[in-house]
């Protein structure tokens, strides 16, 4: 025990000294240290700075997606992809009928697994305000249930009641760029809008999404209305139209997409030998999607920030070489002194690691500066994460290592005579 202790503390004064030693040679060479550090800060400035602005795109996106229900069903004509091994067959799926209110209503009525459920139809109108006007308003027009599906956040005002929902009541739900475009700073709550050649109350202003990059409905750009008053304006089946399903928190997943499938087989009164005429898509699908989309993108980040960091890795391995020329007499001296192999190596490379790892301090220190000058971009906000500043420093001490190993492994080698007679 005594003698695992004294090795133990032999080893600690010995990487405490090298580390020491290579801050002093580091010190006495600004100029070749600046060069080493320079090399090295750009390296991990790129590598993380990649790193954070994917973080930051992915998190972005997946966000947007989850907002409109993460384990929302959407049952429709065309699929968002095809069944797996096989092509998008979309002159298939374009023959498929679109849903029906009917069919809405019977998943509403015998559904054991869900939550809410809600009929959408989608359609354009000219939306006025006095002389201003907004041309082919996009129209999302839900039954009620639509603000416990989709992520309904109300800037100004309200959503409409249950009640507004169920009646024919020309109430709306504006988008921040409608309401910028017709009123202009004015309040727009309580005024009277024209949709098409119809009078509409403004009841409600909805939150400003142009910060997310997926905005699936378009919100700034379009009103809400309630289903039933939008019937009385077009034919809903002339329109492009969806039933979405939220299922309980704790309901089985595959007994649930089991359960709409067979209601919808029902109510369409499919034989068992016929194949399915509608699509049950889930946004789990777009956000599986995505991650391995930002898997391949993150691989590109690696490749674009690696040859970044290993021009500072060839610029360390140069110094590292340099200083072992200059240093060679002295080398000499310390192994005839009695210095043991594993000292020098370890002197050589606590430099080059050292060297390193203050290189990636300065990387990842301009990162946070381009991240604290993006802090007010709401379309982008990047942050720098924890991981992200551990991952960039683990990278920076490796690449030291490595790049001064072949350096310190030939100092170490030296014959102590001829280092110390070299000129």
């Amino acid at each position: 025990m005594i003698r695992l202790y004294r090795k133990i503390t032999v080893i600690l004064k010995l990487i405490f000294e090298s580390i020491s030693f290579a801050y002093g040679s580091l010190k006495g060479d600004k100029f070749r240290t600046f060069l080493s550090l320079f090399g090295v800060s750009i390296g991990i400035f790129s590598i993380v700075t990649v790193f954070t602005a994917i973080d930051a795109l992915e998190s972005n996106v997946a966000n947007g997606l989850k907002s409109f229900g993460g384990n929302t069903l959407y049952i429709q004509e065309f699929p968002w992809s095809p069944p797996e091994g096989e092509e998008y067959k979309w002159w298939e799926y374009r023959k498929r009928p679109a849903p029906k209110f009917e069919e809405f209503r019977f998943i509403k009525e015998n559904s054991k697994n869900s939550e809410a459920v809600a009929f959408v139809i989608f359609t354009s109108k000219n939306i006025r305000y006095k002389r201003n006007s907004f041309n082919s308003g996009f129209i999302t027009a839900p039954t009620s249930d639509w603000d416990k599906i989709s992520n309904v956040e109300i800037d100004n005002g309200r959503y409409f009641s249950t009640f507004e929902a169920q009646t024919s009541t020309p109430v709306a739900v504006i988008g921040y760029a409608v309401a910028e475009a017709l009123f202009e700073g004015e309040d727009p709550v309580n005024k009277i809008i024209k949709v098409g050649s119809s009078n509409v109350k403004v009841i409600g202003v909805n939150k400003k999404s142009g910060e997310s990059i997926v905005d699936i409905f378009d919100t700034d750009n379009s009103i809400t209305v309630p289903y039933r008053f939008m019937s009385t304006l077009v034919n809903a089946r002339n329109t492009d139209a969806m039933i979405c399903v939220k299922p309980f928190d704790n309901a089985d997943r595959d007994e649930f997409i089991s359960e709409m499938r067979q209601l919808m087989r029902s109510v369409r009164r499919l034989k068992p030998n016929q194949a399915d005429n509608f699509a049950l898509n889930e946004m789990t699908f777009l956000l599986n999607q995505t991650k391995s989309i930002f898997g391949g993108i993150n691989l590109a980040g690696w490749i674009i920030g690696g040859f970044s960091i290993l021009i500072g890795g060839f610029g360390i391995a140069n110094i590292m070489f340099v200083s072992v020329k200059e240093r060679t007499n002295l080398i000499g001296i310390q192994k005839a002194l009695g210095a043991k192999r594993y000292m020098i190596l370890t002197q050589f490379l606590a430099e080059a690691a050292f060297l390193a790892l203050a290189g990636g301090v300065i990387g990842i220190i301009m990162v946070l500066g381009v991240v604290l000058a993006t802090k007010g971009n709401e379309a982008f906000p990047m942050a720098l994460s924890g991981y992200n500043i551990f991952r960039g420093l683990v990278i920076s001490s490796v690449i030291g290592i490595v790049a001064g190993f072949i350096p310190a492994y030939t100092a170490a080698r030296l014959n102590p005579v001829d280092a110390i007679n070299s000129k």
